[in-house]
């Protein structure tokens, strides 16, 4: 059991020490102050030119 916690902190060190020298990836949290992009809210779908016709009926045999 003890192996099984060792490997988890050696494998944990590692991903952390891969994502600092990843580069623009950053570890320190919330930012406050950034530049925020507003995006546009999307347009309502075009209603339909004609409404869909009905299936055809069956014929009796």
């Amino acid at each position: 059991m003890i192996k099984i916690f060792i490997a988890f902190a050696i494998f944990a060190a590692v991903a952390i020490f891969a994502l600092m020298k990843g580069g623009d990836i950053d570890m320190g949290g919330e930012k406050h102050g950034m530049d925020h992009v507003e995006h546009p809210a999307p347009a309502a779908p075009a209603p339909a030119a004609t409404p869909a016709a009905p299936a055809p009926a069956e014929q009796p045999k």
